[in-house]
């Protein structure tokens, strides 16, 4: 290999796309990864995120700037340190997105190293078991709430942590006896798979025309129906045609996260084949978890293939976060401001890092902002939990060490109400900053009611 200057711009091994053969090649990854690592060391903008460049950066110093001396088994321990946060590709000017002549997204670059790694040593135990939520939530509802008493057994944790890595301290949301979907199903909410077809809009069916579909997540699915409640209640009351569809799955990015391409795959063509009729006539998909907003709409068209790949891309078109749909009726006369109670003068809320990877602004703080006196504080630092990152035995504790800054950027003591659009944000914020954030359509569902929240807003005018 020439030991002249490394050039910022691509190589013949770029490649971003899984379809390529060339993604699968290890030779012209080796070449990005120099490449990118290069071009990282340069600039150094990105210090302050995950360990990934840290840890780059003190290896290439140690070698005084030589990036070519970076061995295979720090590589390893940089590309293991990203957790997919996505914020240095938010940040770096570098980017395809941008249009840059260097293209570099380091997020995939990873996800590319990851994918080639396990391709040739396989999937191990905890890979498996955090990669499948929905199985995970199917088990622990079979235990008839046994699996949430465990979880709080030290001798069971300490199990858990040997067996499958994850970490003894980690604070594990409760799996729900009855998931968000049996839920929606009693309430009439729930479309039966791709062969009911939605009624057309304005069809004289005594109900409004279905203009969206929730996609409700599995976390909400399996853990926290709660929120997909608050979410279909707050659309009720702005007379959103909304309904459920049955047998949605995760959306895959546990699975990616780990390298499993193939499982990913199969979990999106679930989706899509679920979600794809009722796009085709038109209708909306809400998302309420930022990842699996920005699985569907970004990670969807550039991962999957043939087929998949085109009606990923109209998915992505009618993708929306839920509460980016409910801020765009703002201006429309349904639009519900009558709200009866308020969650205090300041609302302190968490900007999700996958909301801001998708660059449609914060729409819940906004929403929020139309309860009459609320001032959202706005926090835009990394909550460290990144999917399960701060599950697993090796990211706990650096999760804590990254998130600090947004602990301690939510704790104003005028803040009485939290607020994140992310459901994991909301665990790492309640074990490690004492307080759980709702999310911003919770907050809306509580203010609209008079006992909502304790302070009462004066009735409106006629």
């Amino acid at each position: 290999m020439s030991e002249g200057n490394i050039s910022y711009k691509p190589t013949d091994g770029l490649c971003y796309d899984p379809s390529e053969p060339l993604y699968w090649d290890e030779a012209a990854l080796a070449k990005e990864v120099e490449r990118v690592f290069e071009v990282c060391h340069g600039c150094r903008m990105c210090f302050k995120y995950c360990d990934s460049f840290p840890k780059l950066f003190d290896f290439v110093d140690s070698y005084d700037g030589d990036v070519r001396k970076v061995t295979v088994a720090q590589t390893e321990q940089v590309m293991d340190a990203c957790f997919q946060c996505k914020l240095c590709e938010v940040q770096c000017p570098y980017t395809p997105r941008d249009q840059h002549e260097f293209l570099l997204d380091f997020p995939k670059l990873v996800h590319r190293y990851q994918a080639i790694r396990k391709k040739k040593t396989g999937f191990t135990l905890q890979d498996r078991v955090l990669g499948d939520p929905d199985l995970s939530g199917k088990l622990a509802r079979a235990s008839f709430g046994v699996a949430n008493a465990m979880n709080r057994v030290a001798l069971h944790r300490w199990f858990m942590e040997k067996a499958i890595g994850i970490h003894r301290d980690k604070e594990l949301p409760d799996f729900a006896g009855e998931t968000f979907e049996a839920w929606a199903n009693k309430q009439g909410r729930l479309v039966d798979g791709p062969s009911k077809a939605l009624p057309a809009p304005g069809e004289p069916d005594g109900k409004p025309p279905v203009e969206a579909v929730l996609f409700q997540t599995c976390y909400v699915q399996n853990n926290e129906p709660d929120v997909g409640k608050d979410c279909l209640e707050v659309l009720d009351a702005n007379q959103v045609g909304v309904q459920c569809v049955k047998g949605l799955a995760c959306c895959g990015m546990p699975r990616w996260e780990h390298g499993d391409l193939d499982s990913l795959r199969s979990q999106a063509k679930t989706n899509l084949d679920k979600l794809m009729p009722f796009v085709e006539q038109g209708a909306k998909v809400l998302v309420i978890n930022p990842t699996c907003s920005m699985m569907l709409r970004r990670e969807y068209p550039e991962l999957l293939e043939g087929a998949d790949r085109a009606r990923a891309e109209k998915l992505a078109e009618a993708t929306m976060d839920v509460s980016e749909f409910l801020w765009s009726l703002r201006k429309e006369e349904r639009f519900n401001t009558d709200f009866k109670s308020t969650p205090g003068d300041t609302v302190a809320y968490h900007a999700p890092c996958h909301l801001r990877a998708q660059a449609v602004g914060f729409k819940g703080r906004d929403l929020i902002r139309k309860i009459p006196g609320v001032k959202p504080k706005t926090v835009m630092e990394c909550c460290g939990h990144d999917g399960t990152y701060a599950m697993r035995v090796d990211g706990f504790e650096p999760s804590i060490r990254i998130g600090q800054k947004a602990f301690d950027g939510m704790a104003d003591p005028g803040a009485e109400v939290w607020a994140t659009d992310c459901p994991l944000a909301a665990i790492q914020f309640k074990q490690h900053a004492g307080r759980k954030p709702m999310h911003p359509l919770g907050i809306l569902a509580r203010a609209y009611k008079e006992d909502g929240f304790p302070t009462k807003l004066p009735a409106e005018e006629e």
